[in-house]
């Protein structure tokens, strides 16, 4: 046998690239969460639309988001 086509070699590989897999759709995992985290609105209604994060919203917002804006002045009240 070849030393490209040894047995052992070639698992070793395999459970490298699995790995190596795992730790990037974990990256990837993470970074959707924080996203999400950082996007949460404020409550806070400025001339341009709601503030997001550190991003204007202008378009229409979802339901939940204009039902958690409104939550958030009845508390401010």
């Amino acid at each position: 046998m070849s030393k490209k086509n040894n047995l052992a070699k070639r698992k070793k590989q395999h459970e490298y690239n699995l790995q190596k897999e795992k730790e990037i759709q974990d990256k990837k995992i993470k970074k959707l969460h924080a996203n999400k985290n950082k996007m949460k609105v404020d409550g806070k209604k400025k001339r341009g639309g709601f503030s997001v994060g550190k991003k204007k919203l202008k378009t229409k917002l979802t339901p939940a988001a204009k039902a958690k804006a409104a939550q958030a002045m009845e508390l401010d009240k």
